[in-house]
Parts: structure tokens; C-alpha cells; sequence
């Protein structure tokens, strides 16, 4: 259920009825915007009497909301939301350029893609890790190392970092990185979600690999209903019928999230594709959508990457893409 209050109410009228409904035993989620404030009620509203809240001289409108997810939806929280992650914004207009390799090998590696996509234009840095495979033989990532030297990155270049955490108990690990990534293959790993929503930093939510869009947004909900706000989703491609890409990148998921959510919604056209020469067509058409932003994978030697090099850029190829991108983005504004 969602309350729209009268514009100039006073704070203690609106303090006396929020008071009121979590008596209720409710939770209330308060959502300023620049016209009007709209209280989103969370619980159990079949005994919320609708006529008696319309009734009241401070309520302009009272409505029911069918979907599950509350906190995520836009109907809770009309203006788009803003994500800042060290003074990058992303979402309400605001465009974020994430580039950087699969994982982190080495501190050359490392130092070497940061400065090359940051030349290029991006303005967050990422880099796994942890990496979660579908082999057990394959490159599992640095781990607490890789974190280490994805600092020395950031501290080379001034780019927030974004990495990919897979367990609770590498939570201690990531207190000093700038946007925690939730892998398409724990995007429903609830626990991990829940211990999320504790913190107060940005997560960036992959959708997972035959998720659905309601799917996705449930699990933001789990993020955000324990308290943590700053949630980013991500298209990142679907497991479909199709046989010569790894997924399909499903680019109607943007707008559609956009309608759904306040949250901001970015591409990633690495994983979905899985083949370099298919991330900078597919990227321009993510810009082109309407995109909050566009995650794509950089390798300064993509043939002896030791993950995922055939869906990689080299620094060239994506300093080239950016230039398109952004003209795409001009053109649509």
C-alpha cells in the first residue's frame, strides 16, 4: 500500500501518522521527492482501513501495490534513484563507464587496465577476485591478494573499485572496496543477500542465468528491506535457446526495469555475449536502450588472459567503443 501525502504537510502531522502506522506493527518506507512524499507501508496491510487514510486531511491518495516487491518498486519511490560510489553517480541521468579484466592476475595487469580504461573514459574499475567457475580445475581467482592489488589499482588511478564477493565469510575482506558485485550465480543465494542489506555500501545485482525480471527485482528486495538502499541491477544475459553466443542479451529488460523500479539499470555485454567481437555492437545498443551504465571486460592480453580473454576488449577496442557510446548518448538525450 502507498500513501501520497499533500504537498507543504508539516513534518509533525506527517511524524503523527507514520508513528500511527508502525504501530500497526508496519514498516514504513519514506520517499521525498521534489513535488510530493509517498509513504510505501511493508507488512501485512489487509487490516489498513484505505477509507479511513484517505480521510484524512493530510493524504492526498491511498492505493494498494499487487506486486511482492515493495522497497524496489517505483510506485513506492516515484524519482529515480542515485547511486554514489566516491562521487560517481549512477541512475537519473547520471551514465557509468565499469571497465576492467575478469580477473586479477597480477600487479602489473592490474595497474596497466586501469589506466588504459580510465584514459579511455570509464570511471569505475573492476576486476574479480574471487571467481566463481563452472570447472573446478579452472583459475579461481587471487582472492584476498587480488582485493590487495585491486587497491594498489585504485590508488594508481583514483577509480573506485567494483569485485565480485561469493560468501558471508569473505565479508571482512571487502570492507575497504567501493561496490560490492552479486554474481548471476548467487543472485538468489538469500543469505548472502540478507547480510547485504546490513551494510552501507553500493551492491550490484546480476541477474541470473534463466532469471526472470521479477526474480531479479525480489532479490534487490532482499537487500533493501534489511536496510541497504543503494542497490544497482544488471542485465548481464539470459540462458535461451541461443547456440552461438554463451546468452542472449535480453535489452527490453531495461526499460521494463525502469518502468518497474526506481533503481539504476546497467549492461553488461561481456558475459552475455561471451565474444569480443560482439561486445561493442551490443553495447551501443545498450546505450541506445537507455542504460544507466554499460560494464564491459578490458585485457591488456586477452589471448593469455586466464579467464574469460575471448570476450574481453583490448584497451584500444574499448577506447574506441566509449567514443561511440557516448555519441549514442548524446543523440538521446
Amino acid at each position: 500500500m502507498i500513501i501520497v501525502l499533500k504537498p507543504n504537510t508539516k513534518e509533525e502531522r506527517r511524524k503523527q501518522l507514520i508513528d500511527w502506522l508502525k504501530g500497526m506493527n508496519l514498516g514504513v518506507h519514506i520517499s521525498d521527492g521534489q513535488f510530493q512524499t509517498v509513504l510505501g507501508l511493508i507488512g501485512d496491510t489487509s487490516k489498513v482501513d484505505m477509507d479511513l487514510l484517505a480521510s484524512l486531511d493530510i493524504v492526498d491518495t491511498v492505493k494498494r501495490v499487487s506486486e511482492t516487491f515493495k522497497c524496489v518498486n517505483r510506485k513506492f519511490h516515484p524519482d529515480d534513484t542515485v547511486i554514489d560510489v566516491n562521487g560517481v553517480k549512477i541512475g537519473g541521468g547520471n551514465f557509468a563507464l565499469i571497465a576492467g579484466p575478469c580477473s586479477v592476475e597480477s600487479e602489473d595487469q592490474i595497474v596497466t587496465v586501469a589506466k588504459a580504461v580510465k584514459e579511455a573514459g570509464a570511471n569505475l574499475f573492476r576486476g574479480g577476485a574471487f571467481k566463481p567457475r563452472t570447472s573446478p580445475y579452472d583459475f579461481q581467482g587471487l582472492g584476498a591478494e587480488g582485493i590487495r592489488l585491486l587497491k594498489i589499482a585504485r590508488e594508481e588511478t583514483g577509480l573506485p573499485i567494483v569485485t565480485e564477493i561469493m560468501n558471508i565469510a569473505d565479508l571482512p575482506l571487502f570492507e575497504d572496496v567501493d561496490v560490492l558485485q552479486v554474481g548471476a550465480r548467487n543472485t538468489q543465494n538469500y543469505d548472502l543477500l540478507k547480510e547485504l542489506g546490513n551494510l552501507n555500501k553500493p551492491i550490484l545485482l546480476k541477474r541470473g542465468l534463466a532469471g526472470t525480471l521479477k526474480e531479479l527485482l525480489m532479490s534487490a528486495e532482499y537487500i533493501m528491506s534489511n536496510g541497504n538502499e543503494q542497490v544497482i541491477l544488471c542485465e548481464r544475459g539470459i540462458r535461451t535457446y541461443s547456440d552461438y553466443m554463451r546468452n542472449t542479451l535480453d535489452l527490453s529488460a531495461v526499460p521494463m526495469l525502469q518502468e518497474l523500479s526506481h533503481l539504476p539499470v546497467i549492461v553488461d555485454p561481456s558475459h552475455a555475449t561471451g565474444i569480443a567481437r560482439m561486445v561493442p555492437p551490443m553495447a551501443m545498443a545498450a546505450a541506445a536502450s537507455g542504460a544507466d551504465g554499460i560494464m564491459i571486460e578490458v585485457h591488456n592480453d586477452p589471448i593469455h588472459a586466464l579467464c574469460d580473454g575471448a570476450q574481453s576488449l583490448t584497451p584500444d577496442e574499448y577506447a574506441k567503443l566509449t567514443k561511440k557510446i557516448k555519441a549514442i548518448r548524446e543523440a538521446i538525450a
